[in-house]
């Protein structure tokens, strides 16, 4: 099971603590309110650090160097997006998400390369589907016969560089676009996976589970 910390314990961030502590995973809270870890169930079993969320001695504290994924979302823009690039740049976390509350600016961060979901669309669900391996594929469009679904794919670091048509030969499924720095594009024969990248493709339903586990992992050697 994978660690995972978030910053703010408000309703939203008790809840995405519960569900990760459902499913097993190690959890920290970060919020620099002590009152507010009283939204957290008295069976949690994750870590309560109260601090300043974009602070490196109080990100250690709930254990960021070991983390898989990051959700910073708290109340305030500014602080969710500056504590995102401490865990994504200064600490190397592969997954982060941030919450802001101004749609305007959730698009600039986004085009920066920051994961964002603006509060006017926003949702737990949302911000689990970019952190938590087991729900990364989660279908926007089905077909009508139900085989065919369109979801984000969830990838390990290490397809970054990687030809899009390797991804597509390894999991087999069809990516029929890319969301790069907040636009959508249509990937060329020589398109690469690059940080930041959603990459959204066509998949049968019956294997999303298998697709999950092959690019949860690093490419093979075959294919590389």
């Amino acid at each position: 099971m994978a660690h995972y910390v978030i910053m703010g314990c408000g309703r939203v961030g008790a809840m995405l603590a519960h569900t990760l502590d459902n499913a097993g995973h190690s959890v920290a809270v970060i919020d620099q309110e002590p009152r507010a870890f009283r939204r957290l169930r008295p069976t949690f079993g994750g870590a309560q650090v109260t601090g300043v969320g974009f602070d490196r001695t109080t990100l250690m504290q709930a254990g960021i160097e070991e983390a898989f994924a990051f959700a910073a979302v708290s109340s305030g823009d500014n602080s969710n997006i500056l504590a995102t690039r401490v865990a994504r740049e200064t600490f190397h976390v592969p997954h982060v998400v941030a919450r802001i509350y101004d749609p305007g600016r959730a698009e600039i961060y986004q085009r920066l390369g920051i994961p964002t979901v603006a509060a006017v669309r926003w949702s737990a669900d949302q911000v689990l589907r970019r952190i938590l391996p087991e729900q990364s594929i989660n279908g926007d469009f089905r077909e009508s016969s139900g085989r065919l679904i369109l979801g984000e794919l969830s990838l390990d670091p290490s397809w970054l560089g990687h030809p899009l048509h390797t991804v597509e030969a390894a999991a087999g499924v069809r990516i029929a676009y890319v969301t790069r720095f907040g636009e959508g594009m249509l990937p060329r024969p020589d398109t690469s996976y690059q940080q930041g990248d959603v990459l959204h493709a066509m998949m049968n339903v019956d294997r999303t589970a298998e697709i999950s586990r092959i690019l949860s992992h690093s490419p093979a050697k075959e294919i590389q």
